[in-house]
């Protein structure tokens, strides 16, 4: 296992979060056909096209379209949500085999938490209060990219 393993957990959780919002969205269209309900439409027809009509009814193929695709989505996040949980056991496990224990939390808080570098920061500096040089941004960031230029 190497960083790939990272990069890649990130990568997922980030898909997640992106199909979790297309769902959300087509969620609040399906409502909005729901609520709506009819739609209307103006046709020409009989007595060579000279006559009009108003034609009425519920948006049926729409809205079995859009089920069809919110069904098909949510399939798929849990299918997403399934590796997601085996990614994160070999995260874990990654993680779990650096030797510093210090690297160790760093790396959940940022890869596994996903909180920025400065918010790793601030909880470093709230786990070691005594530490005499406090952590910082880069100083965060540096000891990752070091970390992984060793290995």
């Amino acid at each position: 296992m190497d960083k790939n393993v990272l990069i890649q957990y990130v990568d997922m959780v980030e898909e997640i979060k992106d199909l979790r919002r297309r769902i959300h969205e087509l969620e609040k269209q399906i409502d909005r056909i729901k609520t709506e309900g009819t739609v209307k439409d103006t046709v020409s027809g009989g007595m060579g096209g000279t006559q009009h009509f108003v034609v009425e009814g519920f948006p049926v193929p729409e809205y079995s379209r859009k089920m069809m695709l919110l069904r098909s989505r949510k399939a798929m996040l849990e299918e997403k949500e399934a590796e997601l949980l085996e990614l994160t056991n070999q995260v874990e496990e990654y993680i779990g085999s650096i030797e510093k224990s210090e690297l160790r939390i760093m790396f959940r808080l940022y890869y596994i938490d996903g909180l920025t570098w400065i918010q790793v920061a601030h909880r470093m500096n709230r786990m070691f209060p005594k530490r005499r040089i406090s952590y910082s941004e880069e100083s965060c960031r540096k000891r990752n990219a070091r970390f992984f230029e060793e290995n």
